[in-house]
């Protein structure tokens, strides 16, 4: 694989845009005065760390819907539990500064009266385990769904519905109290992260940053894994499923590694979004939010990677300009946007772009005069006829 391969045209574009969102936006926040009219707000620095978050998670979910023909309306699941997992190790940060001042408990335990920390705590307050974990818990539960569905062959709206079931049913499951993981608040009031406090304006840019080299890393993954050979097999699998198994490769086995791939970089947008919000709640599982990110991919593109994450960020900032002026009318207009770009942009933005400039270049290399340059040599013959 060449590094031009690799990286496209606008895929460089869309490295060179985040590598430079990495510096400027720490720049003018830790340098500029307040009063600035180009001073970044701390706020804002946190809210555009949400926003590659989603990125992230929009790009984990084109590299299996857009490439391989797998529409998961469950993938919020997989966010989450990355999630999860960061905000245990934040909450095993507390330490004594909680409420009730327990140096091992969580403060909702001893609300609950819980009288040890149950076992699957244990290790969390640890950054490379919990790092692992962000990895390990969303990756895991792919692979043993994706393998148990897909060997069964389980395709198309069937394989949705039971994606949105899987996500459904955790979330019933963390609403529980007896989960032991905050049950309806979820994880809130963290303290530090790897020693810094997580209000602190240092640690908000350092999290803004981390987030976009994670957002790089991720799309390069997927890059990598899209142009490769595997990648064309998960484009025909897409196409032609039962052509590409019976051309005698094992379809499952590509869908289970896109699958697992996929869930661990949703996990790792879950456990960056964590601590730059400040909470985790079960809520993070709804079956709304995995089908708000299908429609971040739909707008942007589906099948371009890049398109997914300017489709993220559009949607969400559209989401905070909207909801700010008119709550009531957000999901209103996200269904309203949906069917507008189904009918009038079927391939997204970036999709709809790439097809147009590839037209053009088509008929820029067609051969022989252009068709006005015909005119008078049609004229001619057909008076001499």
């Amino acid at each position: 694989m060449t590094g031009s391969r690799l990286v496209d045209g606008k895929g460089a574009v869309f490295l060179a845009v985040l590598a430079a969102a990495a510096v400027l936006v720490p720049v003018l926040n830790l340098t500029m005065p307040e009063g600035s009219p180009l001073h970044v707000p701390t706020y804002l620095v946190s809210l555009l760390g949400k926003y590659l978050a989603y990125a992230l998670l929009a790009v984990s979910l084109d590299l299996v819907w857009g490439y391989c023909g797998i529409l998961s309306l469950g993938h919020g699941a997989f966010f989450a539990l990355g999630g999860y997992a960061m905000g245990m190790y934040l909450m095993r940060q507390i330490g004594p500064r909680g409420v009730y001042g327990n140096p091992v408990l969580p403060d909702f335990m001893v609300f609950l009266n819980y009288k040890e920390l149950p076992w699957y705590w244990h290790g969390f307050d640890i950054f490379p385990f919990a790092a692992v974990m962000v990895l390990v818990l969303p990756g895991l539960l792919s692979f043993v769904f994706g393998w148990l569905a897909f060997r069964s062959r389980v395709t198309g709206v069937y394989l949705s519905i039971i994606t949105q079931a899987m996500t459904f049913a955790l979330m019933l499951a963390f609403f529980r109290n007896d989960m032991g993981l905050g049950g309806n608040n979820g994880l809130t009031d963290f303290k530090d992260v790897l020693g810094f406090s997580v209000q602190a304006q240092g640690t908000r840019v350092a999290l803004f940053v981390l987030t976009a080299l994670a957002l790089a890393l991720g799309y390069l993954v997927a890059r990598a894994m899209t142009v490769s050979a595997f990648g064309k097999v998960l484009v025909a699998i897409r196409d032609a499923e039962s052509r590409t198994r019976f051309l005698g490769y094992r379809t499952e086995h590509f869908k289970v590694v896109a699958f697992t791939v996929s869930a661990a970089m949703a996990g790792v947008a879950g456990a960056l979004y964590v601590p730059q919000v400040g909470i985790i709640n079960p809520s993070e599982f709804a079956p709304a939010n995995s089908i708000e990110a299908v429609i971040w991919v739909a707008v942007g593109g589906r099948g371009t990677l890049v398109g997914a994450a300017l489709g993220a960020v559009l949607v969400n900032y559209a989401k905070t300009m909207l909801t700010g002026v008119l709550p009531d009318a957000w999901l209103f207009a996200l269904g309203a946007l949906f069917v507008l770009v189904t009918l009038f942009l079927p391939r997204g933005i970036v999709g709809t772009l790439i097809e147009r400039l590839g037209s053009r270049r088509a008929k820029a290399r067609l051969p022989g005069p252009a068709p006005d340059a015909l005119a008078p040599e049609l004229a001619e013959e057909g008076r001499g006829s």
